[in-house]
């Protein structure tokens, strides 16, 4: 990140407006994905599993195609599979699809970690990104306005994914099967067809994210690089109240927790580093406490949704 002493406090401000931007579009892909899912009335907890996969296969098909945007089809293509299995999983009887989410989560994490091994010294192409403060002298501001494809395609996705749930026939099933399944069953949809399918576009979307993490922002594959962001996006899923545009917002205000620690770095303050970089999962705690007070426990969840049951 250049150093923001030139604009003092501003400096801080603009980076982590800047950050914002760019470490939110994990958290948004995610956040999408999961909440198209839940819209069907199923929990996919998994999507950590998924995230880190998409990573590991965005990274390792870019490197070995030169193409980061195959890598990125291929990540979204993993999700989807991983999303085929938890769907397939979790429709035979007296199968819970937390726990099938939970079991994704660790076969996702262990296949990439151990898929991933010849990727972590590599050097893959990154994704372009949209220089839009070129016409700016100031660092800060040029970092600001450097946005990636990713995430303007998933500034489009949000209020295009929540125009399609509540003005589409698709949309009217989707929610249908998630608020009542008997209701969908007898407009001669099968519930388990379509919570499947939406569960593989969630994992679809789940498996792009993760593309970001290696193909752009930090743009490298290793071990470690999720950090638990897909589990704080599924965490995001509920303050947003199943709501795509809400989950803007919140992966907005996600990133920028994440990017405060590294603003607050540029103007010279180092001390407690780690307990800036904790902000984002104590943001989480502090959202899913507010999220679970009896007045707004849950409102807004799909009736046939497991957790609310």
């Amino acid at each position: 990140m250049p150093p923001a002493t030139d604009l003092g406090w501003w400096g801080v401000l603009i980076a982590v407006l800047g950050g914002a931007a760019r470490v939110s579009t994990p958290y948004l892909f995610v956040s999408l994905g999961e909440t198209l899912t839940e819209k069907s009335g199923r929990v996919n907890l998994g999507l950590e599993g998924t995230l880190v996969m998409g990573a590991m296969s965005a990274y390792a098909v870019a490197y070995l195609s030169g193409s980061p945007w195959l890598g990125v089809l291929v990540a979204g293509a993993a999700g989807a599979a991983f999303g085929l299995l938890h769907g397939g999983v979790s429709t035979l009887p007296r199968v819970n699809d937390i726990a099938v989410g939970i079991a994704l989560f660790l076969l996702g994490t262990g296949l990439a970690f151990y898929l991933g091994k010849p990727f972590i010294e590599p050097v893959a192409p990154r994704l372009p990104h949209l220089a839009l403060g070129a016409w700016s002298a100031s660092p800060q501001i040029r970092a600001a306005l450097e946005l990636n494809a990713l995430f303007v395609v998933g500034a489009v996705l949000a209020p295009l994914l929540m125009w399609a749930l509540h003005h589409t026939r698709w949309g009217l099933v989707v929610r249908t099967a998630g608020d009542n399944a008997d209701a969908a069953k007898a407009l001669g949809y099968s519930v388990g067809a379509v919570r499947t399918l939406s569960t593989m576009a969630g994992g679809f979307l789940a498996g792009v994210g993760g593309s970001f993490l290696s193909l752009y922002y930090p743009g490298t594959w290793n071990e470690g690089l999720s950090s638990g962001q897909g589990l704080m996006a599924i965490a995001l899923v509920i303050f947003a109240r199943w709501n795509p545009i809400h989950c803007f917002w919140v992966s907005l205000l996600f990133g920028g927790a994440t990017a405060l620690g590294p603003a607050l770095q540029s103007v010279g303050i180092a001390s407690n580093y780690y307990l800036y970089g904790a902000a984002p999962y104590v943001l989480t705690l502090i959202l899913l406490i507010a999220s679970s007070s009896p007045r707004h426990a849950l409102a807004g969840a799909p009736s046939e949704l497991t957790i609310s049951k």
